[in-house]
């Protein structure tokens, strides 16, 4: 199953660790240089232009972490999340990027 994050952004949901809100979140000063050391690694990635209400915490192939900013709410994910995501071969119109992490 995969998960659209929005934009043209799809990852699988098994690869999805945590989803976070940012405006709760990064008032602790722990998450913000949790943030800031993955930006400046590149392991982060933003799925969209507009401003990011969430991000989710991703593991990737090689046992690393990556952290993809979302514009969606962390409420419209979960939903998303419970109710099985997108099945392997569903319709993804050719503007989404399906991202293997």
């Amino acid at each position: 199953m995969y998960l659209h994050i929005g934009a043209s952004v799809v990852l699988p949901q098994g690869d999805v660790v945590g989803i976070f809100d940012l405006d709760n979140t990064t008032s602790s000063r722990i998450t913000r240089d949790f943030l800031a050391k993955a930006q400046r690694e590149g392991r982060v990635i933003t799925a969209g232009e507009d401003l990011p209400k969430s991000f989710l915490l991703c593991r990737d192939r090689a046992g690393g972490q990556t952290i993809y900013l979302s514009q969606l709410s962390t409420a419209t994910l979960l939903r998303r999340m419970e109710s099985g995501g997108l099945e392997p071969g569903s319709f993804i119109p050719s503007t989404t990027l399906a991202l293997e992490v």
